[in-house]
């Protein structure tokens, strides 16, 4: 299957500033007088406070311009942590937001930043899902104060203006979206990727291996975006055969925070998310697993997913599957079953789940991660799902 390229695209370059390697936090005290702040807070969770020298570098850097750290921003971001924090922040006078860790941190930051900014309770500042309607995300207006991310492990959050936070009214999970909160600088420090425990880069490596390979089922795309894909399968394959062969190295590290960086470029290039009903069913399921249990990621909750929804799924889509086979090397017009199987072989290469019976999760699960599928923006803007909620039911206990 040839892929069709345009030269005709129109592309966004946001600003960032970007710090690799050896001793890279150590642009941070340069980086904070380029802004002019004065107040810098820092934002992490306790195992980076308790664990790592990672505060003390920074104090170093920042001097007197550090106005106050927060230290306990949980697992999965959840709301009374980010409460407690825009008050922390709020309190220490914060003109800048320097968060310290993966995912949950640097998502907390973000919504920290609009919290301070924006008048409203946090429910009605997030996403609405009105019934029977699309879901509305609100405009989110008033300026934010900058924001440095120091992350411990490549991941996407990194670079990206979408946070979503657990524990809202009725259990539901709250989604922000604002582009004014992508950070002004990231510092992918060695010493700090360092600090991530082998299991959470298996993991976060699994997320990027899914989203690279679904990324490739297109047959038309902007020069840019296309060469961007290509380049972050390209790594992510690197990635993969390096865990596969048990290795952890620094390279491996650095790989995974530029793959996870280029990931997030593909809508700034003109790209358009290549969403498959195996995708958006298997992103979904995975979002509701793992606000749910605590004790799993999401890079492992969607290798566990992965195979049993494209099975199920994968037919509805078999233009998309095509081109990720060929994306993959697989000859020929190859079922979902086979792709399936293909990605079941890579995801137990690399130490993960391949169905929720591995991952650990018992199946009274399945009606309320049913329910959390239904309010998913980012899966199911038009809220189709409901129409196919007996299917979907199906699908999921076809996982187990």
């Amino acid at each position: 299957m040839t892929v069709e390229t345009s030269h005709d695209f129109s592309a966004v370059i946001r600003p960032c500033r970007i710090h690799s390697g050896e001793g890279a936090l150590d642009a941070l005290g340069a980086e904070i007088a380029r802004t002019g702040a004065q107040r810098a807070f820092v934002l992490c969770g306790r195992s980076v406070a308790g664990t790592t020298d990672l505060l003390d570098r920074i104090r170093a850097q920042a001097g007197d311009r550090l106005a106050g750290v927060f230290d306990r921003i949980g697992k999965d971001t959840p709301l009374p942590d980010v409460l407690a924090a825009t008050e922390a922040a709020r309190d220490a006078g914060a003109d800048l937001l320097i968060a310290v860790g993966g995912g949950s941190v640097i998502q907390a930051a973000r919504v920290v930043a609009i919290y301070l900014a924006e008048d409203g309770t946090p429910e009605s500042l997030a996403t609405q899902y009105p019934e029977d309607a699309p879901a509305i995300s609100p405009r989110l207006n008033a300026p934010k104060m900058p924001i440095f991310n120091v992350p411990t492990i490549g991941t996407t959050a990194q670079n990206w203006g979408g946070s979503p936070v657990k524990g809202g009214k009725q259990g539901h999970r709250l989604e922000y979206f604002d582009p004014k909160t992508r950070p002004t600088a990231l510092f992918w420090d060695r010493a700090a990727l360092a600090t991530a425990p082998l299991s959470m880069v298996r993991a976060t490596s699994g997320m990027l291996w899914w989203r690279s390979v679904m990324n490739m089922g297109y047959s038309s795309a902007p020069v840019l975006v296309d060469a961007n894909r290509r380049e972050v399968l390209s790594l992510a394959t690197q990635v993969r055969d390096a865990l596969a062969r048990d290795e952890d190295s620094d390279r491996l590290r650095a790989d995974l925070c530029l793959a996870t960086w280029l990931q997030n470029q593909d809508a700034d290039r003109g790209g358009k998310l290549v969403n498959t009903w195996a995708s958006r069913v298997t992103y979904a399921f995975a979002i509701g697993i793992f606000h749910r249990h605590a004790e799993v990621a999401q890079g492992a909750t969607t290798a566990a997913l992965t195979c049993g929804v494209l099975r199920r799924l994968g037919h509805r889509d078999e233009d998309s599957v095509a081109a990720i086979a060929t994306a993959l090397g697989i000859p020929g017009m190859v079922p979902s079953a086979a792709l399936a199987d293909q990605l079941e072989r890579d995801f137990v290469s690399m130490g993960l789940p391949v169905n929720l019976t591995q991952l650990g999760i018992p199946q009274d699960s399945a009606g309320p991660v049913l329910e959390a599928a239904m309010q998913n923006y980012n899966s199911d803007p038009r809220r189709e799902f409901r129409r196919e909620r007996d299917l979907l039911a199906e699908v999921l206990a076809g996982c187990w």
